[in-house]
């Protein structure tokens, strides 16, 4: 197992009810995309917060991520929805 320090923002956030918590990960060779999945199926906030991928934006220790990075010695995860500029 390997720890990870998860963050939520804005919707995603208001949605799991925790801005931020530390998690044990079963195996650190998953993708952004597959610790989303793990982690919709914590709860009914979780899975309502991850039931569209599409709209949750991630990064890797402060780094903008895709959906098929690997999670592979990260130290925090942050899951957020889509930004606009302006």
């Amino acid at each position: 197992m390997t720890e990870i320090k998860i963050v939520y923002f804005a919707w995603v956030r208001e949605r799991v009810g925790v801005a931020e918590e530390i998690i044990d990960v079963p195996q650190n060779d998953l993708t952004v995309e597959a610790l989303a999945e793990l982690l919709s199926q914590r709860d009914e906030g979780y899975a309502l917060a991850f039931e569209n991928p599409k709209l949750v934006r991630a990064a890797i220790d402060r780094v903008h991520a895709k959906p098929s990075d690997m999670i592979a010695g990260a130290r925090e995860i942050a899951f957020f929805p889509p930004m606009t500029g302006g």
